[in-house]
């Protein structure tokens, strides 16, 4: 009898533990990664029959409260609604200001300052001669640290101007010394750009200079991508708040239980089959889970407030895992709702004090520009000391740029643009 227990502990033990092996990966990836992610147990299993969540139509899953909830006027609607932006240029830019461009503290120091000094298109604009005198080194060394910036991945950005982004994503052409040579100094000189029409590699040096990037990041000023949500979250008239999971996305596994041949390798295969499905479950009942809790800890924005600061730790402690196993758990993940589409990760703010998140300071921000005046828009360093001086907080420029940008809010110069075709 103690042999029987024995080895039906052992038997449940190892199920177990297939399952979680499983689980993870499939746990920590998208919606729309989740077949990819299923691969690896897949491959090699006769058994398991997989119909991947997206061979149906995209514009007929969505949940009718979700399509008639946030979205009033067309199916079309619905599907921009499901709509999400890139990681931010400060986010990318942020990645890249240490080792091994920026490896002291002090070029640390001077990269950070020229991220949080970009314009709208990525120029720096900041006061090189206040911030030299601040850490105390030469405006030589200064400039010598910022050109750096022409070996970043989004190359271009952090130049002072056309002239120098141009130079800056020349560097990263692959041409040969004549052009080279001839489209720098077509650059330096771009206002008279005509004087040169009769050299004989000026085609190819326009051909060159025709495919830079103007402003250099453009490509964060309207770059989204469409996502799907895991769950949706919506108020229900007779029910309350409702959390559903989004199972149509799913894909579908089937196992063929009469394979109709007996041996040991169908019956592992079988076994394997068994933990994909539970892991499977187990990824759909955790992130279940993540949104109750959600509503749970954030009611009030799901019936019209803010956000409040709540840390991965709390979650973590309720499920009784590492912080940053929930952390990988809710990235890439989404959440709709009668507000819009958030990414899950937006839910858990950084308390900047014990009475400020970050989600209170992007509603005021949204709050100002609501109000300002279409003559003269609220620059970022305005919008800085507004903020600065409600909350009683010192924050810095860059923040301010990267809220609004987080709240699809564009920039001084293009919202007076706006304004002014709007008359």
């Amino acid at each position: 009898m103690a042999g029987l227990k024995l080895r039906t502990s052992v038997e449940v033990k190892n199920k177990l533990s297939n399952t979680l092996r499983n689980w993870l990966p499939i746990l920590h990836s998208s919606l729309s990664d989740l077949g990819e992610a299923m691969a690896p147990f897949v491959e090699g299993n006769p058994l398991i029959d997989i119909k991947s969540g997206y061979e149906e139509s995209f514009e007929a899953k969505i949940p009718r409260k979700i399509q008639y909830g946030y979205v009033q006027n067309s199916h079309s609607e619905a599907i921009e609604a499901l709509t999400v932006q890139h990681k931010s240029l400060y986010d990318v830019l942020d990645e890249q200001c240490e080792a091994p461009l920026f490896p002291t503290p002090l070029s640390q120091a001077v990269a950070r300052h020229v991220c949080e000094n970009l314009d709208e298109g990525g120029y720096y604009e900041g006061n090189s001669e206040a911030f030299c005198l601040s850490i105390a080194i030469s405006f030589e060394m200064f400039e010598q640290i910022r050109k750096r910036f022409r070996f970043i991945e989004q190359v271009g950005i952090g130049a002072r101007n056309l002239q120098e982004s141009f130079l800056f994503q020349l560097d990263h052409t692959s041409i040969s010394d004549t052009v080279y040579h001839l489209a720098t100094e077509m650059i330096e000189n771009l206002e008279s750009l005509n004087r040169y029409h009769k050299e004989e590699y000026f085609h190819e040096a326009m051909r060159v200079i025709g495919s830079f990037k103007n402003p250099p990041a453009i490509d964060f000023l309207e770059n989204s991508m469409q996502v799907i949500p895991d769950l949706m979250i919506f108020n229900d008239p007779d029910t309350g708040i409702e959390v559903k999971l989004n199972d149509n996305y799913y894909p579908a596994i089937t196992i063929d239980t009469e394979y109709g041949v007996e041996h040991s390798f169908i019956t592992q295969k079988f076994k394997e089959a068994k933990s994909l499905v539970d892991a499977l479950e187990m990824r759909k009942a955790t992130l279940y889970k993540v949104g109750l809790m959600i509503v749970e800890y954030q009611y009030t924005f799901f019936t019209g407030g803010a956000i409040k600061p709540l840390t991965l730790k709390m979650l973590a402690d309720e499920f009784g895992h590492n912080p940053s196993t929930i952390s990988r758990a809710i990235a890439n993940k989404y959440i709709a709702c009668d507000r819009g589409i958030y990414a899950m990760k937006e839910f858990f703010t950084t308390a900047i004090d014990e009475d400020v998140s970050n989600a209170a300071i992007k509603e005021y921000v949204s709050e100002c520009v609501k109000q300002e005046s279409h003559k003269k828009p609220l620059s970022d360093m305005k919008l800085l000391d507004m903020v600065q001086t409600k909350f009683n907080i010192t924050m810095v420029r860059r923040t301010i740029a990267k809220y609004r940008s987080q709240a699809n809010i564009a920039g001084s110069s293009e919202r007076k643009k706006l304004y002014q075709l709007g008359r």
